[in-house]
């Protein structure tokens, strides 16, 4: 599925105002149910339903058995979302969603240098450059803005 360049932005945006409702929605029933392990796990069963619904749907069911012949490595990412979900959820309630958020961020932005500068996974190149580290120096300042 291509998509455009604008598009795109609008579902990143999208997904991050997602991100920021998810947390303290997951917490809530954290706590309705007494436990953010079992919240998060409903999390995932819940966007596993409907993530299987849709691909069905889009005529791509037949394509999930490929995910068996995948490296193990690429499979990982699931257990990544799980600790996201967990790890947000148990989190929010602590920081606040703004200082969740920002040092989410953060921590996407540390990983994206490495991950852009060592070309993992297909991406192309990127440099560690001064500008680069600057747009992460500013973000981890809205950290500390956000918590002080």
């Amino acid at each position: 599925m291509q998509t455009s360049p604008l598009l795109a932005m609008v579902l990143v945006i999208t997904a991050g105002a997602a991100i920021a409702l998810q947390s303290p929605l997951n917490a809530a029933l954290g706590r309705h149910i007494g436990s953010s392990l079992g919240a998060a796990t409903v999390s995932f069963g819940v966007g596993f339903a409907l993530l299987l619904v849709v691909t069905i749907a889009y005529g791509h069911g037949d394509r999930l058995m490929e995910s068996v012949h995948a490296p193990r490595i690429l499979l990982t990412g699931g257990i990544l979302g799980a600790f996201l979900v967990w790890a947000t959820l148990s989190s929010v309630t602590v920081l606040g969603v703004l200082t969740m958020s920002a040092i989410l961020i953060l921590g996407q932005i540390a990983a994206a240098l490495v991950i852009d500068h060592l070309e993992l996974f297909g991406v192309a190149p990127r440099d560690i450059s001064p500008t680069r580290l600057l747009a992460a120096g500013l973000v981890a300042a809205g950290v500390v803005l956000s918590r002080y």
